[in-house]
């Protein structure tokens, strides 16, 4: 009995739930045709206010929503282009200074005065000789000026860095031998002159193991060793070549390129400024290496450094970057120290012109010109003749400050060996 009641009071709540359902349908459709009056009474309504049909008007409803959808993604692609172009500036400006950086060199240049370290006075003393012979003769083979009022230093000064280095090493010989006289003296100078080959060979070949390249071929290695003795607007180019291959290697190595192709040329991007011949350093730099079968990539980069041509690759753009950088940095070049070593150049220019003048010495920034005569051509009347030309000529043609002092300098030698 207790289940038959128990299925009748189920019956019945399935009965009542059925009759919810269908009051809630009922009131779903209802609804549902109340919307879909309402959207037809929109849509007659925007008809009427728009003149469109309601195909027109869904095409209408959808274009205003894809504006609207495309103006949003157009900011994003705004933000995220500024976005992107901060980081890029950021990176770059890192990547630069970090260029910079690698790129700083210890080696201090020496624009006119080298500087030579003497263990004592005694050593000085015999350096300069009885009445002061040995020092004269140093300085007129050498064609340098020395200073020798400095304790415990001897400084070397000329515009001509060949000359220079040529003292230097001669007077580091002189401090280790017993026998300091002016014939020995001229004896090392010109044996030190043979050795300025083997010396510019060292210096390219210390250049180029620092910068990082060992299979340059011997002549090429010669010839950058001249950089030693070369400046360019005051800047030693030895220096300005490092200084580029280490900017231009980082650079390469964070963007990604190849790094070899960028470490060679930066390194003899500007070997043409060493080279004998016509033309700009940029061709010459080109023919030198075609001549010795670098890679097209090497030559390229060479050829496009100063931008005469059209950038061919990336690592290009890089030795061009490289070389602005090292060139254009506070304190790199002074185009005055360039223009003074033209100035005392063309004085010795002048003086070496005249007859009977086997070679002429610029000194004291040019207040000083030393010529020296050949005993054989001219007299001391002559000589006294020509030193007043010269003077004349210079201070005629050349701009040269305050009163210039010709010295000419005739010395005859008689030697007799008994064997």
């Amino acid at each position: 009995m207790n289940q038959t009641t128990d299925l009748l009071d189920l019956e019945k709540k399935l009965l009542e739930k059925q009759d919810r359902i269908d009051k809630e349908r009922e009131n779903l459709e209802k609804e549902k045709k109340s919307f879909e009056k309402k959207k037809e009474e929109y849509l007659e309504k925007l008809q009427k206010v728009s003149g469109l049909n309601s195909d027109d008007a869904r095409r209408e409803l959808l274009s205003e929503f894809e504006k609207k959808e495309v103006e949003v993604l157009a900011k994003r692609i705004r933000e995220r282009e500024e976005e992107i172009k901060r980081v890029a500036d950021k990176k770059a400006q890192e990547m630069i200074v970090e260029s910079m950086r690698h790129g700083a060199v210890k080696y201090i240049p020496e624009y006119t005065v080298s500087v030579v370290r003497i263990p004592d006075e005694e050593i000085k003393g015999r350096i300069i000789g009885k009445e002061g012979r040995n020092i004269r003769a140093f300085e007129q083979a050498t064609g340098v000026d020395v200073d020798l009022d400095e304790e415990g230093i001897i400084r070397l000064s000329s515009f001509d860095q060949v000359r220079r280095e040529v003292a230097r090493r001669s007077l580091e010989k002189l401090i280790k031998d017993t026998r300091v006289q002016p014939f020995r003296i001229e004896e090392i100078v010109r044996e030190t002159e043979k050795e300025l080959e083997k010396i510019m060979f060292a210096e390219g070949e210390k250049l180029s193991h620092e910068v990082g390249v060992f299979n340059l071929p011997t002549d090429v290695i010669g010839i950058l060793g001249r950089a030693k003795f070369r400046t360019s607007y005051g800047q030693n180019l030895l220096l300005h070549l490092l200084e580029t291959a280490k900017i231009g290697t980082h650079i390469a190595e964070e963007v990604g390129v190849n790094v070899d192709v960028v470490r060679i040329a930066c390194l003899l991007h500007d070997i043409g400024k060493v080279l004998p011949g016509e033309g700009s350093h940029v061709k010459l730099g080109v023919d030198f290496l075609k001549k010795y079968n670098f890679p097209e990539t090497i030559i390229n980069c060479v050829a496009e450094h100063h931008e005469d041509k059209p950038f061919s690759s990336v690592e290009s753009v890089i030795v061009h970057v490289a070389d602005a950088i090292s060139g254009a940095r506070p304190g790199a070049r002074y185009e005055d120290v360039e223009e003074y070593g033209k100035r005392l150049g063309e004085m010795e220019a002048i003086a070496k012109k005249y007859e009977g003048v086997e070679d002429a010495y610029a000194f004291e920034a040019g207040r000083e010109l030393r010529v020296i005569i050949n005993p054989g051509k001219l007299d001391d009347a002559q000589t006294t003749l020509v030193a007043d030309k010269i003077r004349e000529e210079v201070v005629s043609k050349l701009a040269i400050p305050g009163e210039v002092k010709v010295t000419a300098i005739r010395e005859f030698r008689a030697v007799s060996n008994q064997s």
